[in-house]
């Protein structure tokens, strides 16, 4: 399970703007930002956040942690 931090500290690090991650996803830029509104897990189906997940790693986006121990991300170089 990811946190709002994780997907915000991800996306910044990519510098893409909340409607580059929402058209990638296909998810709507309202559900990026309830997402990342959410310091915890988010109250969002899981489709989505999967989806957004997806996006991220593909991206380069490596999740580590879990929500209750040291939730972050690390990022791996493009190919």
């Amino acid at each position: 399970m990811l946190t709002g931090i994780q997907i915000r500290a991800a996306r910044q690090s990519l510098r893409w703007t909340v409607g580059d991650i929402a058209n990638s996803a296909k998810v709507s830029v309202s559900t990026i930002k309830r997402i990342e509104a959410c310091d915890g897990i988010p109250l969002v189906s899981v489709k989505n956040l999967l989806a957004v997940k997806v996006t991220l790693e593909t991206a380069g986006i490596e999740f580590i942690g879990t929500p209750e121990d040291g939730p972050g991300i690390r990022v791996r170089p493009s190919r």
